[in-house]
């Protein structure tokens, strides 16, 4: 099955409507294409070839909407007004070009009055927009849209996508004609529709009521200030909470400091609006109207909620769990017994290093043979962060030799270059163990590139992890003229394993949102090594325990094939189609892991409520990673009778969670989504490192930039309550510290 094909079966699943393309072009060139309905039995023959995916806007696709942002200054300004939804698909040299919703609106094109250059376009019944895996005339790949767009008003759409054009053409252009009367916030609606009177009149007395409330300051009940604004708009007023919200924006919130972001604002006025309250619905509403001058003190205690009501908290980074602990890096059997041998022999032992290149080799030598009953198969991406020196080559000395010993050294790779040799490779192996260092270098490649080849990579590797319960059909190279038609390779079950490593600070420099939020992040088992463990007398590995071997060998001639009723013997699993033997769920294994599966789409829908686009994509692959982990946990414990059983289940699910806890942890300390940003971070970062407080002058060394950057960078922090300052007394004079303002203890 070609990617093309995978991605239209995965967009009509979803209910979209895919079209084919041809390649190199983005507009479709069937006749009739508007109509076009494509059933799953058609995909193969409308996307066989090579070719582009478009997908068809409006009606077909159940409302999908375009917001095609056509100039650099629209892309820009686009978060200031469009809606917020999680569906935004662009491609290298146009990031975050297509904003996808869910709505009822026609399409409209907004072009520059000046040049008639397009501006926005709001694209709907009609029209198509190509989407990934497609690729741009440029030569450059566009986004999968993968995330679910949000659902918003018709009109509202079609207003902030018209103020987005205007904004744009005044920046260009400044005013170009005398500016019309605008109507005020308490005259209009959020989509431009005009108030009736009485609506009026109750908005008015809203405005006037928010004036009197007191302004949310940061550090001084700012959350609780701003919820009770919130609260009198939606519960007391008894506004709808779309116009509570715009009320908030433009009313209340100029006056805070700093100001809420637009997410953190519908947050509230969401939370005032579910939650029950001591007065009954429109009580400020229903009372005698007053003039604004008869509001100078609101009594807040008006606002208590209910005594079962816990009040709001303030969202904070995630909490730091640490590192994965050693508990949860033993195994039982064979990679406990690797783990002990490279503990004991290592320059400097490691039980995080030694732990995931043991998981590492059992990942690989039961690959291809054995599946859990849902289909999971036991392949694993392990990546180690450790620092120089901490003896990272170790353990893949003991991975490379346990499996030369059995003949297998050739399935051991070092480096992947690429996507196109990555799948040659796998072709000739079938399964790979890649042993990787300084895997940073791939990551930053694939982050920041704009080539197509490290496109391809990226898909390319997860690819052969999705599909290793299923058959991967490879690419269509290249032929002389006059060949014949090239028959294309395909790989049944591939079974890569990875093993990486790579040094932390320089791992999470070559991190991205974009790799964050693609999925193979989520899918890697990341473990960060800490401490460098104390000298020893290392030994060759070489003098391994003869077991380990005996082990390797017993999985390396595992066949769980059926005897053919013929022949009355076993095919050779190296055939082009095996059958894994299915590890079956024991006891209560499968209701531990279903449990956690109900937790993390539990965790996956918070997150995407509160707009948190990394933490949904870690929750979403949080129980497969359990079950992946509690296979090879079965399989190294009892490799002639592994069993999935509440001991496995639960040890997977700890390790899933606390990973899961972790990286977010890890990510929110070190990805920066802009150069600010990554400064803010570094700061917080050495606060940590010096025990959490260092003196003004330290901290301004240390971060090695100019008074002004450095003083910009701590107000934000401050604002944000990350960091707070103290006055401490000293022989002579006082000095300014600044602290964390959280400090995990222990």
């Amino acid at each position: 099955m070609t990617d093309r094909i995978q991605a239209a079966q995965d967009y009509l699943k979803r209910g979209l409507v895919p079209i084919p393309i041809p390649a190199g072009q983005k507009g479709p060139r069937l006749p009739g294409w508007q109509k076009l309905r494509p059933r799953e039995a058609d995909l193969s023959i409308l996307f066989g070839s090579a070719g582009n995916i478009g997908l068809l806007l409006g009606e077909p696709s159940g409302g999908l909407i375009d917001v095609d942002l056509d100039c650099e200054e629209a892309r820009e300004l686009a978060d200031q007004f469009l809606p917020p939804t999680p569906a935004v698909t662009g491609r290298p040299s146009a990031p975050g070009s297509h904003r996808w919703y869910f709505a009822d609106v026609e399409t409209k094109k907004h072009a520059d009055p000046v040049d008639k250059t397009m501006i926005v376009e709001l694209r709907g019944t009609g029209c198509q927009t190509v989407v990934g895996p497609s690729i741009h005339p440029s030569g450059e790949p566009y986004d999968v849209l993968n995330a679910e767009p949000a659902r918003v008003s018709g009109p509202m759409l079609a207003a902030c996508v018209e103020a987005l054009a205007k904004a744009v053409v005044k920046a260009r252009h400044g005013e170009q004609s005398p500016p019309e009367r605008r109507p005020q916030a308490a005259e209009v609606r959020p989509c431009g529709e005009p108030l009736a009177q009485g609506e009026q009149d109750v908005e008015r007395r809203a405005i006037a009521y928010l004036a009197a409330l007191p302004p949310a300051i940061s550090g001084s009940g700012g959350h609780p200030a701003t919820y009770t604004a919130a609260t009198a708009l939606v519960h007391g007023f008894g506004l709808e909470p779309d116009r509570a919200f715009h009320l908030l924006l433009s009313e209340y919130n100029p006056r805070c400091q700093p100001e809420w972001s637009e997410r953190e604002l519908r947050h509230k006025v969401e939370d005032a609006a579910k939650r029950e309250h001591d007065r009954p619905y429109g009580w400020l509403r229903d009372t005698p109207a007053a003039p604004a001058e008869e509001y100078p003190d609101v009594d807040l205690s008006q606002f208590r909620l209910c005594k079962s009501e816990p009040e709001p908290e303030e969202p904070d980074r995630p909490d730091d769990p640490g590192p994965i602990p050693d508990d949860l890096m033993r195994v039982p059997g064979f990679v406990g017994d690797v783990m002990e041998f490279c503990r004991q022999s290592a320059r400097y032992p490691s039980v995080p290093l030694a732990f995931c290149g043991a998981m590492a080799l059992q990942s690989y030598l039961c690959s291809r043979k054995v599946r859990e009953e849902g289909g999971l198969r036991p392949n694993l991406y392990m990546l180690a962060l450790a620092g120089s020196g901490h003896g990272k080559a170790y353990p893949r000395k003991i991975n490379s030799h346990i499996l030369g010993q059995i003949g297998l050294a050739a399935a051991v790779g070092n480096q992947i270059a690429s996507g196109q040799g990555l799948e040659d490779e796998m072709f000739v192996h079938r399964k790979m163990l890649y042993q990787t260092d300084e895997v940073d270098n791939m990551l930053r490649s694939l982050s920041s590139s704009k080539e197509a080849y490290h496109s391809m990579l990226l898909a390319m590797l997860l690819q052969l992890y999705t599909e290793a319960d299923e058959t991967h059909a490879m690419r269509t190279k290249a032929r002389a003229k006059g060949q014949g038609e090239e028959i294309r390779g395909e790989i049944d079950q591939p079974g890569l394993v990875i093993f990486g490593t790579a040094t932390p600070e320089c791992f999470f420099q070559a991190m991205s949102p974009k790799l964050l939020t693609n999925g193979l992040f989520s899918r890697s088992i990341i473990v960060d090594v800490g401490k460098r463990g104390r000298k020893q007398r290392p030994r060759d590995v070489g003098a391994m325990p003869e077991r380990l071997i005996e082990v390797a060998e017993w999985w390396r001639d595992y066949n769980p094939e059926p005897v053919h009723p013929t022949t009355g013997r076993k095919p050779d699993l190296g055939d082009e189609h095996p059958t894994p033997a299915v590890v079956p769920y024991e006891g209560e294994g499968f209701a531990v892991l279903d449990e956690l599966g109900t937790q993390a789409d539990d965790e996956y829908d918070a997150a995407m409520a509160g707009g948190d686009r990394v933490r949904a994509i870690l929750w979403t692959r949080v129980c497969e990673n359990a079950t992946r982990l509690a296979l090879v946990y079965a399989c190294s414990r009892a490799h002639e009778n592994p069993r999935i059983d509440r001991e496995a289940a639960e040890w997977a699910s700890r390790f899933a969670r606390h990973l899961a806890d972790r990286m977010l942890f890890l990510a929110s300390s070190h990805v920066a989504e802009n150069p600010f940003h990554a400064e803010c971070l570094k700061v917080l970062e050495k606060l940590r490192s010096a025990g959490g407080e260092l003196p003004h002058s330290v901290l301004m060394k240390r971060m090695k930039v100019n008074a002004r950057d450095f003083q910009q960078i701590v107000e934000t922090l401050m604002q944000q309550n990350d960091i707070e300052p103290d006055v401490k007394a000293t022989k002579g004079r006082t000095r300014t510290v600044y602290r964390l303002c959280r400090v995990k203890e222990g």
